[in-house]
């Protein structure tokens, strides 16, 4: 499309079934478009997004002669890649396409004003047609991706990640922090539903890493450094203290697994000998140095789900007490065993099935509440006795026993806020990595190219890490397999003439795209900006400006919005 051209805008306003529909006046709205300057088209759809809805906007561009479209629906970060994708089709630039929100930000935020929201919207997508006239086509740089896969940590969902990307004919660097493979199943004993001896399982992952030639391990090494973009990372690896090796990535996968919560000062553990964890169970179970109890007490939710500090779920620890449970029951037939609950989380019909087993193996399952959880004191000849308030008696019972084990939560690895800076991604509220978005790129950072999956995402056993590692080996390998990649061309752009070199926007740029010339002026690097915007809104100078969001286009917004006449 030529500067002079004339522009020609399409508006498809979509009635979201009854989500804007039953609010907002929708036929009303599309009359008002069309009256708009430089629209010569509009119409409203049932749903827009659906293969209908994307075929009238298809056409539409075809019969009409459109330059611009604009779509007035629900929010962008969801539907946005599938009008841009549908005006691409039609032989329209995707970066001449704006949409209106006028679902979230209207027919639900004034559900109960029918007339208001007609008129909101109407506001709404008079405002997108005021940026749309001074939208420009933009072009998406295209970037080499090396095909090399870099694995952070060695447990079963990195060696799984990397078998899988290995298994597709990439090169992959597995680098763990420990002497060995194997993360947290090397001190396992059995995996829950299936009870498989866990280092079976293990050995079988290790042995099929060990012999596959496209994977490098690297154990005793740590990450040092990361710079670069999707495709092009440089990384610094240094193995044991002394050897510093230079990698070049073009995607990463962290797999850093979790740590397991120590309860000190809770319960009597550390005060007495037979207050233990699950963790150390596991152990003695592995080791076969379990001595025969005769009355064994778990308690769930240690250092848990509290009212401040680690306020999540664990997941895995009801399963983990329930699998223990049965192992010493069938170990020791004649042995008590009482699992002291809050609520018990045996999600999925296989956990179910292995709660509903301990119970018929007569395995007591007493509930307690918060307000007044159990307390452990030291009993007659070295036993203990655990006091609870039974909520289903209404009343306190004491039980007397050689064991007392504490179920505590996965919590992140104490380097996991220094790797979090030198790869520049992101945590969430525990502490754990955090991912793009929860339900649309739940393996995925922010930052393109770097992925995440097993328990330093959040609490998960192996099954689910297991199958995280899969998707995530699938996400990774795409732009490696391609070999070539398009980035958002919405980026920030410098004007040299107006930079006067004072940093800011280095400093507060939150993906590192940032960075001097030689000649103190700023430098984007494209592939790496996102278009957040924070340069172009801190700079003192004035010498930042935004593709796709330009001062002239805000501008007319702005003014639309105030319903000052179209510039």
């Amino acid at each position: 499309m030529g500067a002079n051209d004339e522009v020609r805008i399409g508006v498809f306003i979509c009635h979201c079934g009854i989500n804007i529909g039953g609010i907002v006046n929708v036929p009303k709205v599309v009359e008002y478009a069309k009256k708009l300057p430089d629209v010569v088209y509009a119409e409203d759809n049932l749903y827009t997004c659906s293969s209908v809805g994307i075929s009238k906007i298809k056409e539409g561009i075809k019969e009409h002669n459109l330059n611009r479209v604009i779509v007035a629906s629900c929010t962008p970060r969801t539907h946005e890649p599938l009008f841009r994708s549908a005006c691409e089709e039609a032989g329209v630039n995707k970066y001449l396409f704006e949409m209106a929100n006028i679902r979230d930000q209207c027919s639900w935020a004034h559900m109960h004003e029918p007339e208001k929201a007609t008129e909101k919207a109407k506001d709404l997508v008079r405002m997108a047609v005021a940026k749309a006239r001074k939208l420009k086509p933009q072009e998406e740089p295209e970037i080499d991706v090396t095909p090399s896969a870099l694995v952070i940590g060695g447990g079963i969902s990195g060696m799984t990640a990397a078998l899988c990307l290995a298994n597709q004919g990439f090169e992959v660097h597995i680098v763990e922090k420990e002497p060995e493979l194997g993360g947290m199943l090397r001190h396992l004993h059995k995996l829950y539903p299936t009870m498989q001896d866990a280092s079976e399982r293990l050995n079988q992952v290790v042995n099929a890493v060990k012999s596959n030639k496209r994977i490098k391990v690297l154990t005793s090494t740590v990450v040092k450094q990361v710079k670069g973009f999707i495709g092009n990372f440089r990384v610094t690896v240094e193995k044991g203290k002394s050897k510093t090796l230079n990698l070049e990535i073009g995607t990463i996968v962290v797999a850093t697994g979790a740590a397991n919560f120590e309860p000190i000062g809770m319960y009597g553990y550390k005060q007495f000998d037979n207050v233990i964890t699950q963790f150390q169970l596991e152990q003695l179970l592995k080791a076969r140095q379990l001595e025969r109890p005769e009355r064994v007490v778990m308690i769930q939710c240690v250092g848990a789900r509290e009212e401040k500090g680690r306020t999540y779920c664990s997941r895995i620890c009801c399963m983990t007490a329930i699998k223990n449970a049965t192992l010493i029951k069938e170990l020791f037939p004649e042995a008590e065993i009482y699992i002291l609950f809050r609520d018990l989380q045996t999600y999925g019909k296989e956990y179910e099935t292995c709660y509903l087993d301990a119970r018929s193996k007569f395995i007591q399952f007493i509930k307690y509440v918060q307000e007044r959880p159990p307390e452990v004191t030291s009993g007659p000849s070295g036993k203990l006795v655990v006091k609870i308030y039974d909520a289903l008696l209404n009343s306190e019972i004491e039980i007397p026993s050689d064991l007392v084990v504490l179920s505590t939560p996965l919590i992140p690895h104490e380097d996991t806020k220094e790797l979090s800076q030198i790869l520049k991604v992101s945590l969430g509220p525990h502490g754990f990595f955090f991912e793009a978005h929860v339900k649309l790129r739940p393996i995925d950072f922010a930052t393109d190219g770097i992925y995440v999956c097993g328990t330093a995402h959040s609490p998960k056993d192996t099954a689910e890490s297991v199958s995280q590692a899969f998707g995530v080996a699938s996400r990774a390998a795409i732009p490696m397999a391609v070999k070539r990649l398009r980035t958002e061309a919405i980026t920030a752009v410098v004007d040299e003439n107006l930079c006067s070199g004072c940093g800011t926007c280095v400093k507060l740029c939150p993906y590192g795209a940032i960075e001097k010339d030689e000649k103190g002026v700023a430098r984007i690097t494209q592939v790496v900006c996102k278009g957040c915007g924070v340069c172009a809104a801190s700079c003192p100078e004035n010498a930042i400006e935004m593709c796709h969001f330009t001062k002239e286009q805000v501008t007319a917004q702005a003014l639309a919005a105030l319903g000052r006449p179209f510039a």
